[in-house]
Parts: C-alpha cells; sequence; structure tokens
C-alpha cells in the first residue's frame, strides 16, 4: 500500500468522481483508476460503487476511508511538526471556531498575534459545535475555540478564555427598548427569534427561560447570529445573543440590553487534544491567546 494510492483514493471519496478528484490532484484521470484499482486489489475488497461518472463509497470503503482520514492526519502532523521544528514562528496554524466566534473576538486575536509574528499562516474553519469536538478528537485540527466550554473529557484539555453575559437584542421601538437592563421573564410574551435545535446557543436560551420560569415563544429560527439580528432589526420579535457578537456590529433599528439577572453568561475558552502534543507554531499561538485574555480579564476587574 503506497502512500500515493492512499492520497488518490482520500480524493476520490471526498469528491465521489474520479474526474473532479484527477483535476485536483493535478494527474490522468487513467492514473487516478489504476491506483485505486491496484489499491482494491492489494486489499482484496471493493471501495467504491460504481455508478455511470460518480462513484460512492461501500460500506467496507466508508470504514477505510474514517481509518485513512486519521492515518492521515498523523503523517501530515508529523511532517508539519519537522518543517515548524526548524522556524515555529512561519509555521501554520490550524483551529476551528463556531460563527459566534467568527465576527469580532477571532479576528482581534488573530490581529495582535501577526503583530508580534508577521509569517505565520492560519488555517481557519467554522463549524457547528459537535463538528468542532469530533474534528478535534479525529485529527482535523489540534485547536479549537468554543463557547461555552463543554464539560471535562479524557479525549481533551479544556482552557476557560473570558465569560462574557448575554443579552438581549430588541427592535428600536419595543417597549423596553428605553431601559437600562432588563429582567429576562419581563421577554416571557415576546416572539423569541432563536438558532436552530442542535445549536448550543439555542439550548442555552431555552434552558435561561426555562429556569426564570417560562417557555420561550419561538417566533422564527435563523441559521446563524447574523440572520437573528437582521430578523430582530425587521421587529420580528427578540433574540438572546451572547455580548462579543454585537462588539462593532449591532444592527440598526435594535438596541441591546443588559440582562439584569447575573447568572445568565456564557463561558468562551479553548480546547486541544488529549493525547496529541500541539505542533510548535500551535503552542506559540495557544500560550498568546491564554496570555492575551488573562490581560483583557485583568483591565476588565
Amino acid at each position: 500500500m503506497e502512500l500515493r494510492q492512499i492520497r488518490y483514493f482520500m480524493e476520490v471519496a471526498s469528491r465521489e468522481h474520479v474526474t473532479e478528484a484527477a483535476a485536483a490532484l493535478h494527474v490522468a484521470q487513467s492514473s487516478v483508476s489504476r491506483q485505486i484499482a491496484n489499491l482494491e486489489s492489494e486489499l482484496g475488497a471493493d471501495l467504491f460503487i460504481r455508478e455511470n461518472r460518480k462513484i460512492k463509497l461501500t460500506p467496507i470503503g466508508k470504514i477505510f476511508f474514517e481509518r485513512m482520514k486519521q492515518a492521515m492526519n498523523v503523517i501530515d502532523h508529523a511532517s508539519r511538526e519537522v518543517e515548524e521544528y526548524v522556524d515555529p514562528k512561519k509555521g501554520t496554524i490550524r483551529i476551528a471556531y463556531p460563527i459566534s466566534l467568527a465576527a469580532y473576538m477571532l479576528p482581534t486575536v488573530i490581529h495582535a498575534f501577526r503583530t508580534e509574528y508577521p509569517e505565520a499562516k492560519f488555517n481557519l474553519k467554522q463549524a457547528l459545535y459537535p463538528e468542532l469536538m469530533h474534528g478535534l478528537t479525529d485529527g482535523d485540527f489540534n485547536l479549537a475555540l468554543l463557547g461555552p466550554l463543554p464539560k471535562e473529557n479524557s479525549k481533551f484539555q479544556r482552557k476557560a478564555l473570558f465569560t462574557e453575559r448575554i443579552v438581549a437584542l430588541l427592535p428600536l421601538h419595543h417597549p423596553l427598548a428605553n431601559r437600562s437592563s432588563i429582567r429576562l421573564r419581563e421577554l416571557k410574551d415576546d416572539p423569541f427569534i432563536v438558532l436552530p435545535e442542535g445549536f448550543v446557543l439555542r439550548n442555552l436560551v431555552e434552558e435561561a427561560c426555562y429556569t426564570k420560569g417560562f417557555a420561550p415563544i419561538i417566533g422564527f429560527e435563523g441559521d446563524d447570529t447574523d440572520a437573528l439580528k437582521g430578523l430582530v432589526s425587521a421587529g420580528l420579535g427578540i433574540a438572546l445573543m451572547p455580548e462579543v457578537t454585537l462588539i462593532d456590529n449591532t444592527p440598526r433599528s435594535t438596541v441591546a440590553i443588559p440582562l439584569a439577572e447575573n447568572d445568565i453568561t456564557r463561558t468562551v475558552g479553548v480546547i486541544t487534544p488529549s493525547h496529541r502534543q500541539l505542533l510548535p507554531t500551535e503552542a506559540i499561538f495557544y500560550d498568546f491567546l491564554l496570555h492575551f485574555f488573562s490581560r483583557i480579564n485583568y483591565f476588565s476587574h
């Protein structure tokens, strides 16, 4: 089994199309087909089901794909570690994050880091909460920012960076829009604009309402925090948002008002794998991340 065969297999499996895989690999289609056939012959099993021009993984092919994905991550990790050992200040940092941290928090940290390490590169992946957890444990990346922090787990290490308030985003002409703070229960008769079921922020909003003695009236769902803001701006309801999502990004025709309760918060942190070391450049960024937020937390008290 050759490394080239595995790379060709992974590309075809990801695209489910030999021609597209060959184009991405910059090789002839016949070469890809031949290597896949050789691999299947060596393994003694069909990895793909051929359906005209498209192909799909067989059940055993899916198992092989998942195992090879993990193996390739290990190989890529080792190659990058050797490269970065020579000069870790020029390496690549792969980091994953949820959409709620995309607009302000992560760009701010990266900008500050690049000021000190201008030749460092970033590979950024936005993902849902479960995808962040699985991607970290599978080796797709070594750093993930999360909010709220997950419970302790033997597969990863976690470190809190900061705790932020959850605030109410109201239409500008809402009856409570002129208030300096609001108790969550005062919004029980308003339609709530939330993310779809399965999103951690949706769960946080619902649980906060339940603890205050009511179930939120779900008026609309939006796929991301920007969609929620737009629906509030249109006067279609109210939303509970992490404070960081509104920094320099509060939409027109809305107002953000703090909740009077101090227990409705979200702790944002970083998780790293327990059984893999960070690559040299990632380790530099991780230390920078902790120091960056420790300074912010110090001056905020």
